[in-house]
Formats: C-alpha cells, structure tokens, sequence
C-alpha cells in the first residue's frame, strides 16, 4: 500500500470508528439514516420518489401489488434510464396471498439466431464488447409486464401506463443521484447511434440535477404499448423500428428475434437459513449464489464474531469466492444445460466447501465444485390483499449498449456482453437462442409459510453479497429493516466469470465507510488486498410483513435517490 493510500486508509478508519460507535438517533440504532416506514393499507419501495408515488397511486386506485409494480417499473424506465427500461429484461418473484404461494418470473431474452461464436473470432475479440450492436439481446420486460398483469393484474394497462406517459411528455426534475450517474457515463455514449438525440437534449450533456426532461419519444412507445398490448413491442411498429435500426448500425438483432420471444414461470429455491426460508431464482440468474453464501456462513457462529469483524468479513468474503467459482463454471440457461441445482444448494455440498476455508488467511483461487454436466433496478411493492411483488428489471450496464432505436425513447440492452464467446463448450457459451448469464435477481424471505420480507439489492455482481449481508444483518446481528441497509458493506471483486476470465490472485476486498481501521489491518494481514471505492455497494429497498399487527414496514436505500412509503 502506498503512503498516501496508507494515510487517507487510517484517516477514514479513524473517522468511520467514530461513526460505527456512535449513536446519536434517539432510536439507538448505530446505522439508520432514517426510521423505517409502517402502513396498513399498501407499500412501495423504489430508488426514485416519482415511481414509488407512482406506485402508491395505482394501489389507492384499487390496483393490485402487481400493477403497481409494473407502474413503477415504467417510472424508473424514464427517471432512470441509465439503469432500467423496456430495453431490457425482468424478474420478479410474487406472493400471492390467494393461494399462499410464491411464483417465480423469467422476463430474460435471448440471443439473436444470427449472431454466432464465428462472428468474434473473425472480429478478433475474446470477450463481447459493452457497447453497440454486438452485445445486445431480446429485450424481455414489456413480455414479462404483460404476462404478469395477466395472471395478477387488475387495472387495465393504459391506467398503468398512464402516470409515465404524463411525465415523458410534460418532463420531471432529475434527482441528484441519476444525475451523477448519467453524467459519469455520457462521454462514453455520445458517439453511439441514437444516444444523444435522446439523452442530451441540450447537445452537450446529459441533464442535471434539478433541470426538467422531457422524454415524449417514451412516452408515446408506452401509449402505443398501452393501446396495441405487448404486440406492439413484438410485432408490430415497435418491432420493425428496431429490426430497421440495428440493420442499419450492424446489429445482429432482428424483427423474427423479436417475433419469437417468449417469457418463463418458473419454481423459485431456497435454504432455510436459521430458520427462515430464503427463495431466490433459479439460473440462467445468479440468485443461487445467495443460497450457496448463505449454507457456508450457517456453520459458522457469525452471531459471537459481531458485525463489522475481521473474523466475519473474511468468512463472507471467502464463502463469496467459494461461491463465484460454481457462478463462474454452472450458472447458464437451463434449456441448454443439465444444471446441478439442488446439488449446489444442499447443505451437504455446503460443508464439503465450507472445509476449503482457512480462517486465518485468505485464498488466492479456489476450485469450482467437481459436479458433472447434466446498473440495473429493484423495487418492491405490497397491496392491502396481502399480495408482494419482489421485481427486478436491468438494462445491465449503465445506459445498456447505448443504442437507441430512432424515436422509441430507450436503450437496448447489452446483457450479451454475459455470454463467454472463448469456449464453445462452456455452459455459458454464445448459442443461437440461448439465454446470457444474469446478474439480477430478486429475492424473497419466508417464515413458517407466511411472507416475511419481499427484498433486493441492484448492483451487478454485489447482488449475491448484498442479499447475503442483507440476510446475515436481520438474522444474525439482529438489525431493523432500514439499519440493514444502510449499514457499511463490503463487495468483492476478481472472482472467475462465466465469460471466461480466472481469478487466480484472490481478487480484491472493498469495503465501504464504516469500518473500524483496527479491521482493515487485520483483514490486509490475513491476506486480503483491500481496495476504497464509493458507490459500487449496490441499491436495496425492502418490505417486511408484521403478520401479528397485519402492518407493512419499507427501507429504502440511503445510497439512492429512493423512497419508501405507504398508506
């Protein structure tokens, strides 16, 4: 470590001791920025005010959690473009309070039929590109709305859509994250077919904090969606503007593509973790990670090594990389792969891993399970039946390819840059039709049978650690909903990938303000290469059930422009 990186380390472990210690809320709660929101009747909770009100709206209507849900995810698609919208895919996982039941939701598109492993290695490239046209597949999430609201939805779709359509064409003030974020990334965007048209109105940068945008492009997409139902997107206008756009800015993706789509039901997994049953997605998503962290950390005594320790942040970050390694080698579409999953998430498969643990020093690799073949937004929302909506809906990257199809209004996304285009034999491999590797996932906690706590944390490859921590804060250390997610968090970084890469270095350790100094040096003792980063922690928002009381408690993430709030 450098002596200035040394310096600025100690000054942040001094002024974060000071902020680990304290508490100055009258509640006593060390990390809360704020107290946790309780209502009756119904609860949203988004990254940005305008689509949690939104969503608030809906249900005063007399909408259900799932019109709600989509309402909001229409919000964030204009309010937050840079994370979300009707360019990308969506998952949800649903508590249905009729038949007591979770129902689990891949909205994931696939890979366009004429893009082939052949096309990279005649372009020279050993990874798919971030940008333009090669890394972009079937946009899933106006299917996955549609299919949804069919099966719990109450209002009609032009209700739902409505509140989006009035503020893309009347405008909205930017909040002061998006803003930050989208002025990070436009540089990068600029040059790409169609970006600026869209997002820098002005013909310099994208907008700023406070300054009104417009976006009457996506409001007429969504009024067209709204009128025509998901036709629109598939089959009709909306579909041959993009077969037409990515022909001319050499695409892969076609009007048949688009044509064939089509979203998936499917069985949500879980663990009991001491006692609470928590239920992720199976692949082609990466929720299973959280699983597998969360079976290696039952058998330890996390509880007696305390929060914030150098004894539990070792033991998370190596269940982590334990897990990353089967992310890296199993995680992959399902219709194309015999995926192992109820051997990954077994305990007895935990404890063969858990014994790779040294708990004095961290690993610089370590092997994936020896088993044979056979930016991105989260919000959740609850209505006054009982019904819960965990929904997570990604574009991938921040602003996805950043291609913007002539007069839609949103990005494509790039979630193909997930599939490994080296190895043909892969799991993850780049095959006609096939589904890429994903990262969001939503998540959903049971107790007994009954709902406990709709939740997710945005964020990439965070996400598994974030819910993991998320878990191990309300379980184990005994946390309220909002102190959960505001408390400091770690994210490892440089685990194998499914796209190929190996980690062979151990990869590297950040931690996020609020960690005592004393720990650091612990951790850099044991082995850890400890790294300082601001923002890459991810985006939580959560709603827990008190089913005694029949009252609904949000949080909402401090690191976001979001909101919780009920009535």
């Amino acid at each position: 470590m450098s002596k200035l990186k040394f310096l600025f380390a100690l000054l942040a472990g001094m002024l974060v001791s000071v902020v680990s210690f304290s508490q100055d809320r009258v509640t006593g709660k060390t990390f809360t920025t704020r107290s946790e929101v309780l209502a009756q009747n119904g609860m949203a909770a988004t990254s940005q005010p305008l689509a949690t009100q939104v969503a608030l709206d809906i249900l005063k209507k007399g909408g259900s959690a799932m019109d709600a849900a989509i309402a909001a995810n229409a919000m964030l698609g204009l309010v937050e473009p840079n994370a979300c919208g009707i360019g990308g895919d969506v998952f949800a996982i649903i508590w249905d309070a009729k038949t007591k039941k979770l129902y689990g939701f891949n909205g994931s598109g696939r890979a366009p039929e004429s893009l082939t492993m052949e096309v990279f290695k005649e372009k020279g490239l050993n990874y798919v590109p971030l940008l333009g046209p090669l890394p972009v597949s079937v946009p899933g999430c106006v299917d996955g709305w549609f299919e949804m609201h069919k099966r719990f939805g109450k209002l009609s779709m032009q209700e739902i859509l409505q509140p989006s359509i009035d503020y893309g064409t009347n405008g909205f003030p930017v909040s002061e994250v998006i803003a930050w974020q989208m002025d990070h990334m436009w540089p990068e965007m600029q040059g790409i077919p169609g970006f600026r048209k869209t997002y820098m109105p002005n013909g310099k940068n994208t907008p700023k904090k406070g300054e009104i945008f417009k976006n009457p492009d996506l409001a007429n997409t969504y009024a067209l969606i709204a009128k025509e139902g998901r036709s629109a997107f598939y089959e009709g206008e909306i579909a041959r503007t993009i077969d037409r756009f990515m022909k001319e800015n050499e695409g892969y993706l076609r009007y048949e593509d688009l044509q064939k789509h089509s979203s998936e039901w499917v069985e949500p997994v879980s663990t009991n973790y001491r006692g609470y049953d928590v239920w992720e997605l199976p692949p082609n998503g990466q929720g299973i990670a959280v699983l597998q962290m969360l079976n290696i950390l039952e058998g330890f005594d996390i509880k007696s090594m305390g929060f914030g320790s150098a004894e539990y942040l070792h033991v998370l970050t190596e269940a982590k990389k334990l897990a990353f390694e089967d992310r890296a080698k199993f995680y992959a579409d399902p219709a194309f792969n015999q995926i192992p999953v109820d051997l990954l998430i077994s305990k007895a498969y935990a404890e063969e891993r858990r014994k790779l643990i040294d708990l004095n020093k961290a690993a610089l690799s370590y092997p994936a399970g020896d088993i044979e073949k056979g930016n991105t937004t989260y919000l959740t929302v609850a209505d006054k039946d009982g019904n819960m909506v965990s929904l997570i809906q990604s574009i991938y990257d921040e602003f996805g390819s950043g291609m913007v199809p002539d007069g839609l209004g949103f990005v494509l996304q790039n979630r193909g840059q997930q599939f490994n285009v080296q190895d043909a034999n892969h799991w993850n491999s780049l095959a006609k039709g096939k589904r890429p590797f994903h990262t969001i996932i939503p998540a959903f906690i049971t107790k007994d049978g009954d709902p406990y706590l709709s939740f997710g944390l945005m964020g990439g490859s965070v996400q598994p650690q974030g819910h993991t921590q998320i878990v191990v804060n309300l379980i184990d250390f005994g946390m309220n909903l909002q102190e959960a997610g505001d408390a400091p968090r770690m994210r490892h970084n440089g685990s194998s990938e499914p796209t190929g890469s190996q980690m062979t270095n151990g990869g590297s350790l950040n931690l996020e303000s609020g960690f005592d100094y004393e720990v650091i040096r612990k951790l850099e003792e044991m082995g850890h290469r400890i790294e300082y980063s601001i923002g890459p922690y991810g985006g939580y928002q959560a709603i827990y059930y008190d089913k005694v009381r029949k009252v609904y408690i949000g949080a909402s993430e401090s690191r976001k422009d979001g909101q919780a709030a009920g009535y």
